[in-house]
């Protein structure tokens, strides 16, 4: 467990008091290596039961349009075990807490009994004594949880927090990763999660970390905007900004990147995802830089003022495993495209 700064600490069974250190680099990697959906589980799984303290990890995923859980966890002895089962959404659980609310559940036994008058003292029974539930973030839902199971009380300090979320993050961008490069079987099905590849509204497509990228991410915008009945003009706007957004991925994350394209109630969300980048540079004149010269719609100097000046709202959020920029076109705001320059 952690002590209130953060520092590992050994638990009373003597478990390893330095297992946190590197969680993240080893289970990173292992994520980025993950070619299925259950090679991401048993990644995750295998990965927190080492953290001292811990007795039981679960994994969760919403499928059925969010009517349940797809839910696999570590057994008694720690291991990992691969039968996935169901959890119904309407259960009255912290994993369906976390994946209806988008709200972290922390907490001792003893905090949470008036919560969970049912499940806590099957818990307690079990020997456990405190747990952490943490969504795994979509593109405006989550896409699941992760919950922790400790056999001792805990303090959950900041670095304990900012550890489990880190966690639930490069998860839940390995399991987009996955779902978008493998695709997904039936019983992976969901209406509501932005990793589907053209599910009704929503489309999404893994994209290079080269320059092509560009031309490859405004090729696809158009084919399903135009599939949505999207005016030439917003399809127009749209393509100038999604330029911006990917161009910039290129040239400060140096990875691979997802997009993810919304269109619901007239309006127009557009996200790009860098896949684990870090290395984004901190100078403004750099980001309007395009590295593209064959590119005939590149926008020489003007960078992401031009996607503020068509977008109705935008910006970007930067976390530990890289970078999420997104922007709304509102069909009803939308206007014609500014004079390209060059």
């Amino acid at each position: 467990m952690l002590d209130d700064v953060g520092t590992p600490t050994s638990d009373a069974s003597g478990g390893d008091p330095h297992a946190p250190l590197g969680h993240l680099s080893r289970l990173g990697f292992a994520l980025r290596n993950a070619s299925d959906i259950d090679e991401v589980a048993r990644s995750v799984l295998a990965d927190l039961i080492t953290l001292p303290g811990v007795s039981r990890v679960g994994f969760a995923l919403v499928e059925g349009a969010g009517r349940r859980l797809r839910y696999v966890a570590t057994d008694a002895q720690g291991r990992p075990d691969l039968s996935w089962s169901h959890i119904d959404a309407y259960d009255d659980v912290p994993l369906t807490t976390v994946a209806r609310t988008g709200e972290p559940l922390i907490g001792n036994l003893d905090e949470l009994e008036a919560r969970y008058a049912d499940l806590v003292p099957r818990l307690r029974g079990e020997g456990i004594r405190g747990l952490a539930a943490w969504p795994l973030p979509g593109f405006g839902s989550p896409i699941g949880g992760l919950i922790v199971l400790f056999d001792a009380e805990q303090a959950f300090a900041e670095p304990q927090r900012r550890l489990l979320e880190a966690t639930a993050r490069r998860t839940a961008d390995a399991v987009r990763r996955v779902r978008i490069i493998t695709g997904r079987g039936p019983e992976d099905a969901t209406a509501d999660d932005p990793a589907l590849i053209g599910q009704g509204d929503r489309a999404s497509v893994l994209l290079e970390g080269d320059p092509r990228a560009a031309s490859a991410s405004r090729r696809f915008l158009r084919e399903w905007l135009e599939e949505w009945g999207v005016d030439d003009d917003t399809v127009d706007n749209a393509q100038l900004c999604l330029s911006e957004l990917v161009t910039n991925a290129i040239i400060h994350a140096r990875t691979s990147s997802e997009l993810t394209v919304h269109f619901e109630h007239r309006v127009l969300t557009v996200v790009v995802r860098d896949l684990g980048g870090s290395n984004r540079s901190n100078d403004p004149a750099s980001m309007t830089q395009m590295p593209d010269a064959d590119d005939p719609m590149r926008v020489f100097g003007r960078g992401l003022t031009l996607v503020d000046a068509i977008a109705d709202r935008w910006g970007s959020e930067q976390d530990a495993s890289g970078t999420t920029a997104w922007f709304v076109i509102e069909l009803e705001h939308a206007e014609d495209p500014p004079a390209r320059v060059g």
